[in-house]
């Protein structure tokens, strides 16, 4: 075998997840990033064909990332990727068995996302200028905020996929999921006005989608993120605003008022609920200052 087909294989995998799991660019371009690093390695060890991968090979890799200074989080997203590629060589029956299943990166503390509060929330959302961008923004945060999508899942929404009527917005998430999420009051009142005034930035009557730029056309992701960081400084929020802010602050205070994990995860459109979980920490620290400030014996002299 030559370096050519063990390339040729990943090149394979790559278009199955892009065109039988219609896997996002972004997510594509993570899986050959992981898969060109065992690449490297397996030329090293001059393996001549992926039947020659065992799991040795592998925590031997691993343990290599780890040692460039990569977290266990980073190391086991390389190894999640390299055991996905292993099984699509079962499933192509070029390999008779997965040697990346069970193996397990060094675990790393996990970070819990930031959130605002509710003050802060009340702060940035509360601007009354009057301009078209300042409504787009305005409507942009509300909506972020209101219903916890994703930065893609706001820039590809077109008109036809948000319900005033009915308080509705309809996104397509990971995995070109498609779920259906409300509209809270003031969100809905935010995006009446920016609907008002779009037109004044619209250079095209056929464009559909929902949030335009000054120049007309869809606003992208990057220039989200750097209207709501100006947002941020704005207001006077003391850490930077991104889009995830949002949507974790969306998480944490609707758990914190319901207490309903299940729905969460189904408003926030996780497929697995331990991901949904890290809010429960959260929700435990918000939880355990009251108690510090409640509880007789707790309280601090």
């Amino acid at each position: 075998m030559t370096d050519k087909t063990l390339e040729s294989w990943i090149e394979r995998f790559l278009d199955s997840l892009k065109y039988e799991r219609r896997y996002s660019p972004h997510t594509l371009l993570n899986y050959c990033r992981d898969l060109q690093a065992l690449l490297v390695y397996v030329h090293g060890q001059e393996l001549g064909d992926w039947s020659a991968l065992d799991s040795q090979h592998l925590r031997q890799w691993a343990s290599q990332l780890h040692r460039k200074g990569l977290g266990g989080r980073s190391v086991q997203r390389h190894l999640s990727a390299v055991r996905s590629f292993l099984q699509f060589l079962v499933r192509e029956k070029h390999i008779t068995h997965n040697p990346g299943r069970g193996l397990r990166a060094p675990k790393s503390p996990r970070k819990l996302p930031a959130v605002l509060d509710v003050d802060q929330v009340n702060r940035l959302l509360s601007d009354d200028d009057a301009s078209p961008v300042a409504m787009r923004d305005q409507a942009i945060m509300e909506l972020f905020y209101s219903s916890g999508l994703r930065l893609a899942e706001l820039v590809g929404l077109n008109l036809q996929h948000v319900n005033l009527a009915e308080d509705m917005v309809t996104v397509t998430g990971k995995g070109a999921k498609t779920r259906i999420l409300p509209i809270g009051r003031l969100a809905h009142e935010a995006l009446s006005r920016w609907l008002a005034v779009r037109a004044q930035l619209l250079r095209s009557d056929d464009e559909q989608a929902l949030f335009v730029s000054n120049r007309g056309t869809r606003l992208a992701a990057r220039s989200v993120q750097q209207r709501l960081r100006h947002q941020g400084r704005k207001q006077g929020l003391d850490s930077n605003l991104h889009p995830h802010k949002l949507r974790h602050s969306f998480a944490t205070h609707l758990l914190e008022s319901s207490g309903d994990l299940r729905a969460v995860q189904e408003l926030l459109g996780h497929a697995d609920i331990s991901t949904t979980q890290v809010y429960t920490h959260l929700d435990f620290q918000h939880l355990a200052q009251v108690y510090d400030k409640a509880h007789p014996r707790a309280k601090k002299k």
